[in-house]
């Protein structure tokens, strides 16, 4: 199939990008190249037959109706979005901007497209979204396609906003699409600010861990390949017009993850003591959700689809691609010197 990705470059991006490009499929990555995204992902594939790159914001209509008219894609895979809830805390226009109104480009040059095609059922935009529109688990009821929207920060907001989008569409203009939330991801290619690339990288360094608060929020944790082959699976088995939940049913309390990446690292590349005396708690963040879970029976049941990498499987896995690809994290790094935020409160300078 010939597959659009928006933010093709970023970490979710990076690896739908390279297996889309494993499956046969031709891609034209859309990426405007933001403080997540980098061209340094992808350099194994920059030169293959299949794929191609078009560096654009996805708030530029004109540029958006040109790929769509060039390109013909029979498929959207739409993951651009400013991620992270630090940003949109301490600074929100961006983030609300991009993933409100590029959300509203994208669907609005995509239905033009469409109709001009005769609207057919099979060329399909796929919004990927998070559990966070959700807010935190109430009444120890995971989150299911049911659940009520309750986002509560900036970031999740902006992201429940694009996912009523993508609905209104669907009812006001009757377009092919698929929303699916997933839980927080984790694996190669993740922007060294987030949780768990933060600690490996704060670690090797020999630099504080920050914990936000107790450090006993939980989340449940997706290793990235789970995720995109999901993706691949409503691609391919989906019914448009659906929503799907997508999580793993790794449940695990912040610290603990840290604590199991210091003890990975403990056998990996001994020091002379545990690296878990890096880690210091810090205060916490505004508005912290406390508990994201998932329950996934929807998409396992009717898609036949099951996670199939548990935690510490994961994190095993994780901590051994940073540590052979510790070039990446330097230059990553280095491309975004003032612009990495190694906690709240710290910074890469």
């Amino acid at each position: 199939m010939r597959i659009l990705i928006t933010g093709g470059a970023g970490f979710i991006g990076t690896n739908v990008t390279l297996s889309a490009i494993k499956r046969g499929h031709t891609v034209l990555n859309v990426d405007c190249l933001s403080y997540a995204g980098s061209l340094t992902n992808l350099v194994s594939i920059e030169k293959h037959p299949k794929y191609s790159f078009e560096q654009t914001d996805i708030r530029d209509q004109d540029k958006i109706h040109n790929i769509f008219e060039n390109f013909q894609p029979e498929y959207i895979f739409h993951l651009a979005a400013e991620s992270h809830v630090d940003r949109s805390i301490d600074s929100a226009f961006t983030v609300l901007s991009t993933n409100i109104m590029g959300t509203c480009v994208l669907l609005d040059e995509f239905t033009k497209y469409w109709v001009k095609k005769d609207c057919p059922d099979n060329i399909v935009f796929h919004h990927i979204s998070t559990d966070e529109v959700f807010g935190s688990v109430k009444n120890n009821i995971k989150f299911n396609e049911d659940t009520k929207y309750d986002p509560l920060n900036p970031y999740s907001v902006s992201k429940a906003s694009s996912d009523h989008l993508v609905r209104s569409w669907i009812n006001t203009h009757h377009i092919p699409a698929i929303i699916t939330n997933c839980s927080n991801n984790y694996g190669p290619y993740q922007f060294p600010e987030k949780l768990i690339p933060l600690t490996i990288t704060n670690a090797l360094l020999g630099r504080k861990i920050p914990i936000y608060g107790d450090g006993k929020q939980i989340r449940d944790w997706i290793y990235v390949d789970d995720h995109v082959d999901a993706l691949f699976s409503v691609m391919e088995n989906g019914k448009v017009g659906e929503t799907y939940m997508i999580g793993s049913d790794n449940e695990c309390y912040n610290i603990d993850i840290v604590k199991n990446i210091c003890r990975i690292l403990d056998e990996k590349v001994p020091s002379d003591k545990s690296y878990d005396y890096l880690i210091e708690y810090v205060s916490d963040r505004p508005g912290h959700d406390r508990r994201y879970a998932i329950d996934a029976s929807k998409i396992i049941n009717e898609l036949l689809w099951n996670p199939q990498v548990d935690i510490i499987e994961g994190l095993e896995k994780t901590v051994d691609w940073y540590l052979e690809n510790k070039e990446w994290t330097s230059n990553i790094l280095k491309e975004h010197k003032s612009n990495v935020r190694l906690g709240r409160g710290y910074r890469n300078n």
